[in-house]
């Protein structure tokens, strides 16, 4: 299982495949699509989800929050295939 607020790397790991990243982040990549569809302001989903402070870095904040936000799509868009395969569902 997921840590609920696990720290994050500055960028995340790009693999076609889930990865063991993925699998520590599922509840951040969720957080982050949420923020997203409600419009929250990037720099305070930084600093709350991604534990990371726009005020002290903001290039290398927006980075961390593009690539794990892009990720997070990723993993809505067609990496969760790859769980249902894993756990034998078939897809429509």
């Amino acid at each position: 299982m997921s840590e609920l607020n696990p720290d994050v790397q500055d960028e995340v790991p790009w693999s076609e495949t889930i990865t063991p990243y993925d699998e520590a982040h599922y509840i951040t990549y969720v957080r982050l699509l949420d923020a997203e569809a409600s419009g929250a302001d990037w720099q305070d989903v930084a600093r709350i989800v991604l534990h990371r402070d726009a005020l002290l870095d903001k290039d290398r904040t927006h980075r961390c929050w593009a690539s794990h936000l892009r990720r997070a799509q990723w993993m809505a868009a067609s990496g969760y295939r790859h769980l249902l395969m894993r756990e034998g569902i078939p897809r429509k």
